[in-house]
């Protein structure tokens, strides 16, 4: 983008008509408004604008810049207008620039082919760098600085600039102005003039694009040593390295210095054209601690012929009413520059260059009358008269780079060409006499007409440089510059680059970061995320400001910086990285890992307890325990029980078809023989005490061995029978558990028919439930040794482990399931082992002397 844009919004000419209704009648109507005008005398809100330079002539052109960098105190407490006292703090890069525009005008007044008989004059005011005065300069430079808003002391703003308009100093509309200096100041006065279709040429600051802002801090001009201070807090306290500072070099100044006093020289500052080139800051010893490694973009520098010699022939002799130059004057020499004697070695060189002589009705007026200068507490000494600027070395008489001082240069020549345009008349020499009515005049200019010739100006510069614009811009020419150290110290200004419109060209080995070497400056609010991980943004940050969060189980994300983490598909699940997608793990309870070897070892040890009890009641068979309460039945009870410890192992290991099917049926079927013959068991108790009252004997022939055995035939048939059904209709198939989130994949047996595994779940549990009851009803039966009271406390133990283990079995994941059931038969297997046959092998093998019927049939 160049430095130089162009408004070009557009209202009718009755514009500022239109805006003068809306200052005085806006409570009124159009209509209303307009008869107030008309009928009554009204005055402006505050006094006119006297700080400035101002300058007559057929057409006037009006100048804004940033003098002083130095704002007064101003409380705003919005119940009165606010006081402005005068700004202070002078700068000399500004100074130039107003010059620049002097000697511009001068060499157009001189020209006798560009804008002949026509003479250009000025008004020219200091905004101090505050939007508030630069637009109140703005209006008064465009509607007049006139103390009257009466309709018949106003100008004709329809009609054009220059008719009807005072001639007192400020009184005359402008239609242009050459200023804006920043980017707030430039786009405050965009807005305000855009209706008044006014022209503006303005300096416009470079804007980041596609950049994102850890932070931003503004810095204002009235509260400046304050806000710098936060903004240098801010700079230490941010991880970030790189900074870029978009405002006029002395607020840059008061920044560097809060930085250095906080000891913060480690981070890299990108700089705009307004302070990229500032020797103010390269010469200051302690700013440059801060600014080592700038680099910056800057206006491509171009000499101006002659223009060197013009400022250092300015005296205040020949400018006796120039306020700027007189307060430069003390700022510089230490003294005061009353009206003294012109030397005469300045005399010849002045005559030249001095606007006053350029023409004779030129009019060069005071800018600040003696009652509005500020009150000084000590006068400095008047100047001798032989002060002079030829030997002084500043900003202001320096000429070697000359770049914003340029711009404003080719802004007066672009002005001043779309005037030539304007002003011509193409068919003058025609014999027509009615040529008189297209051609504007110097006291009929207006500034649509004005826009529309400006943005078709081109024309070659006295440089030899051809000059036009591309819409409302200029090419871009641009420097890159960069701040190096030297060995003596100071810093120096190093040309690293140049850019012409769209082309770059930059010698990157030549740039010194501010770290000291050649290596690029990393500069990041947070580092990319890697991949496995995803951006969540901090609340109440930019965007670059963000935490890598690992992305969840079963997500991935193999890009650098996601935004988002990706499910897998339901076979697959992420790595450990989570950058990748693998299949997953097939799982099921194996003889190999941990929980296996336990669980099988505890069945192999339960089926060889069982064993070992079977073989003591083999060899004590004739024993009155082992023959009390049919021993056939305590064979087979021991046989089931084996049968149940041995059942678990079928549940360990790969899930298959059969497998699948033969583990429910030898369990269900094991279980229903070993309650089966407890149940017989219990009942042959019963009848035997039964039988043993008058009038029963006839009850124990009912449960003989033979009834016994066919009893628990009968009953383990029907189990037998469910699981037929259930395995032809409807069987457990191996099966995938993709449900559960894991990287493994659970490999079970599903049950394809919950009603099948219930009914065979409930007929175990329905002879636990008639066993215990009847046990329960036989334990107080008069006997030494009554088995039904081992009966009964194993019951309990074994409904007691399958009432627990339904919400295990429904609520475990995965292999686990198959675990809880195995460990609900063993529990129950051990509870019915150990209850009903370890006090029996107690008095076998402990206490013989307790092994004989009398004992026994003891009451």
């Amino acid at each position: 983008m160049s430095w130089f844009s162009l408004l070009f919004t557009l209202w009718p000419s009755l514009a500022p008509s239109m805006l003068l209704v809306g200052l005085v009648g806006r409570q009124l109507g159009l209509r209303v408004g307009l008869q107030v005008v008309q009928t009554m005398t009204c005055s402006r809100w505050g006094t006119p604008s006297a700080q400035g330079l101002f300058q007559d002539g057929d057409v006037v052109i009006g100048g804004l810049f940033s003098l002083h960098y130095q704002p007064p105190a101003t409380a705003h407490d919005f119940t009165q207008l606010p006081h402005y006292k005068p700004c202070t703090g002078l700068e000399n890069l500004p100074l130039q620039y107003i010059y620049a525009m002097l000697f511009a005008l001068e060499e157009i007044n001189h020209s006798s082919t560009l804008l002949p008989n026509v003479q250009l004059g000025y008004h020219i005011h200091d905004s101090c760098a505050l939007p508030p005065w630069a637009m109140q300069a703005a209006l008064s430079l465009v509607g007049g600085d006139s103390t009257s808003c009466n309709s018949e002391a106003l100008p004709d703003y329809s009609a054009g600039y220059g008719e009807g308009a005072g001639e007192s100093r400020g009184d005359r509309p402008v239609p242009l102005i050459i200023g804006g200096s920043s980017s707030i100041t430039a786009m405050i006065l965009c807005r305000v003039l855009g209706p008044l279709s006014v022209p503006l040429v303005f300096q416009e600051e470079t804007q980041g694009k596609g950049l994102c802002l850890a932070f931003v801090e503004t810095l204002q001009r009235e509260n400046i040593v304050s806000d710098a201070r936060r903004a240098a807090l801010t700079i230490q306290a941010s991880t970030v390295r790189v900074i870029l500072i978009f405002t006029w070099y002395t607020d840059v100044r008061e920044l560097f210095l809060q930085l250095a006093n906080i000891n913060v020289t480690d981070r890299q500052f990108l700089a705009s054209e307004a302070w990229s080139t500032s020797g103010n800051l390269l010469q200051n010893p302690v700013t440059s601690k801060v600014a080592k490694g700038v680099l910056g973009v800057a206006i491509r520098s171009s000499p101006i012929p002659g223009f060197e010699n013009y400022l250092r022939s300015c005296h205040t002799s020949r400018r006796p009413h120039d306020e700027f130059l007189k307060e430069f004057w003390e700022k510089e020499f230490g003294c005061s520059p009353a009206a003294t004697p012109l030397p005469s070695y300045a005399s010849s060189s002045l005559k030249s260059v001095t606007l006053a002589e350029s023409s004779s009705h030129l009019l060069n007026i005071s800018t600040t009358p003696p009652a509005s200068r500020p009150v000084q507490k000590a006068s400095p000494p008047p100047c001798s008269g032989t002060e002079s600027l030829e030997g002084v070395q500043n900003l202001f008489t320096d000429t070697s780079q000359l770049r914003v001082t340029y711009n404003i240069y080719l802004a007066v020549y672009a002005a001043a060409h779309a005037l030539h345009s304007l002003l011509t008349c193409p068919d003058r020499d025609s014999p027509s006499g009615n040529n008189s009515s297209t051609c504007s005049s110097p006291k009929n200019i207006k500034p649509i007409e004005l826009l529309q010739h400006l943005s078709n100006v081109s024309f070659t510069t006295p440089q030899g440089e051809m000059f036009h614009f591309q819409g409302a811009d200029i090419p871009a020419k641009y420097d890159l510059v960069n701040w190096q150290k030297t060995p003596e110290g100071p810093l120096k200004l190093v040309l690293i680059g140049h850019i012409d419109g769209f082309d770059l060209h930059l010698n990157e080995s030549a740039i010194q970061w501010s770290t000291g070497s050649n290596q690029v400056p990393v500069s990041v609010c947070s580092k990319s995320c890697p991949p496995g991980t995803r951006k969540v943004n901090r609340k109440g940050e930019p965007l670059c400001c963000f935490d890598c969060i690992p992305c969840a189980d079963g997500e991935i994300s193999n890009k650098t910086g996601s935004l988002h983490c990706e499910r897998c598909p339901s076979e697959f699940w992420s790595n450990v990285e989570q950058t990748a997608c693998v299949p997953r793990q097939l799982d099921f309870l194996s003889f190999n890992e941990t929980l296996g070897i336990t669980l099988t070892t505890a069945a192999v040890s339960g089926a060889m307890m069982t064993t070992a009890v079977f073989v003591v009641f083999i060899c004590y068979r004739q024993t009155p325990m082992v023959r009390a309460n049919n021993s056939e039945l305590s064979f087979l009870l021991l046989l089931s029980l084996k049968l149940c410890f041995l059942c678990s192992l079928v549940f360990i290991g790969r899930p298959s078809v059969w497998s699948c099917r033969f583990q429910q049926a030898a369990f269900g079927i094991s279980f229903v023989l070993c309650v089966s013959c407890l149940q017989v068991k219990t009942i042959v108790v019963l009848a035997a005490f039964r039988s043993a009252r008058p009038g029963a004997g006839a009850l124990i022939r009912w449960f003989g061995p033979g009834q016994q055995r066919g009893s628990v035939g009968l009953l383990t048939c029907i189990q037998v029978i469910i699981c037929a059904i259930w395995l032809s209709l409807s069987p457990p198939v191996p099966r995938r558990d993709l449900g559960f989130q894991g990287s493994k994949v659970t490999l079970e047996c599903a049950m394809a028919s919950v009603v099948g595994f219930s009914l065979v779940l409930g007929y175990i549990g329905l002879l636990a439930c008639s066993c215990l009851l009847l046990a329960f009803l036989a334990r107080k039966l008069p006997d030494n040794f009554n088995e039904a009271k081992l009966i009964t406390f194993s019951m309990l133990i074994f409904c007691a482990v399958w009432v627990a283990f339904v919400p295990a079995y429904v609520s475990s994941p995965g292999k686990y399931v198959v675990a809880v059931e195995i460990f609900a038969i063993l529990a129950s297997s051990y509870g019915l082992l150990l209850c009903i046959f370890a006090p029996k092998c107690f008095i076998i093998l402990l206490r013989p002397e307790k092994n004989t019927k009398k004992h026994l049939m003891a009451r």
